[in-house]
């Protein structure tokens, strides 16, 4: 897919972690369109679109459907409540949702190395999600380990075309 520098120049303006999935997500909905050059009306016409799935924007009235991944061996002895709770408030990782927003999907990696990922994500497409969460048992350090693989997890859901927040209560 050809970009005009225009919207190069808009995409940059993403942030880092996040550029590669943005890239993919416009050129998807470009090449749905029957285009194949990615103008700047296209790169903010995409932003608009973003910003009404995280709330930002609630005049379409779009449900945002989330699914949360957690740790297999955490969930041993966490029941989820407090990501639950957030999701509840609208707090810390989840504050930008609209109130329609609705968790369809919470879940664990299946175990090291994240080996449910893969098939769960491909389940959680056929019902439209559209984030998944990384839950903060998987990022921190301090009671439990960070998972050692959470790199590779993040780029199987990337991969699929779904957006990642890294934490959910943390």
């Amino acid at each position: 897919m050809e970009w005009e520098p225009e919207a190069l120049k808009e995409l940059e303006k993403v942030p880092e972690h996040v550029r590669s999935m943005a890239k993919m997500g416009i050129e998807t909905s470009v090449g749905k369109r029957g285009k194949n050059i990615v103008t700047i009306s296209d790169v903010k016409e995409t932003e608009a679109q973003f910003r009404a799935l995280m709330g930002k924007d609630e005049k379409d009235g779009k449900t945002t459907k989330i699914a949360v991944v957690r740790c297999d061996i955490v969930s041993e002895t966490c029941p989820g409540v407090a990501c639950f709770r957030a999701f509840n408030k609208r707090k810390v990782h989840f504050e930008e949702y609209g109130k329609d927003a609705e968790i369809i999907g919470f879940f664990t990696c299946g175990g090291c190395p994240g080996r449910r990922i893969f098939r769960l994500v491909d389940s959680l497409l056929k019902h439209n999600v559209d984030v998944v969460h990384l839950s903060s048992c998987m990022l921190m350090e301090g009671g439990y380990p960070k998972c050692p693989h959470i790199d590779e997890i993040r780029q199987m859901i990337i991969k699929k075309g779904v957006k990642v927040v890294e934490g959910t209560h943390h």
